[in-house]
C-alpha cells in the first residue's frame, strides 16, 4: 500500500509560484513530524521544511520567507507552497512522514516530484 502520494511538480519560470501536495494515507494521530526534502543532481537530499505534531515549523535558510508548509487535516494532505522560485530550487521534491505506532518508529517517503525552475 502506498502511504504517501505526491503531486504538483512541473515546469515554472523564475519568480513564479507552485504548490506541491502530499496525500497521506497514515493516521495523523500516530505522526510525529512531516516534512519536505529535495535533491538535485550531484547533491545530497536536504530538508526544505518540516512541521511537528505540535505545529512547530522549520525551514531551510535558503527557502525562508518564500516557502510555506501547511497541513489540511480534513484532507489528510500536506502542502508546500513555493513562491519567488529560483533556478536553484530545481530538484526532485519528496514528502516525508515520521510515525510512532505500536511501540516502533517508522519513516515513509513519497515517490518524488520534479520541480524545474527556468530562468
Amino acid at each position: 500500500q502506498v502511504q504517501l502520494v505526491e503531486s504538483g511538480g512541473g515546469l515554472v519560470q523564475a519568480g513564479g509560484s507552485q504548490r506541491l501536495s502530499c496525500a497521506i494515507h497514515i493516521s495523523f494521530h500516530s505522526i510525529n513530524a512531516m516534512g519536505w526534502y529535495r535533491q538535485s543532481p550531484g547533491n545530497q537530499r536536504e530538508l526544505v521544511a518540516s512541521i511537528t505534531s505540535g505545529g512547530n515549523r522549520n525551514y531551510a535558510d535558503s527557502v525562508k520567507g518564500r516557502f510555506t508548509i501547511s497541513i489540511d487535516n480534513a484532507k489528510n494532505t500536506m502542502y508546500l507552497h513555493m513562491n519567488s522560485l529560483k533556478p536553484e530550487d530545481t530538484a526532485v521534491y519528496y514528502c516525508n512522514v515520521d510515525q510512532y505506532y505500536g511501540g516502533s518508529y517508522y519513516e515513509y517517503w513519497g515517490q518524488g516530484t520534479q520541480v524545474t525552475v527556468t530562468s
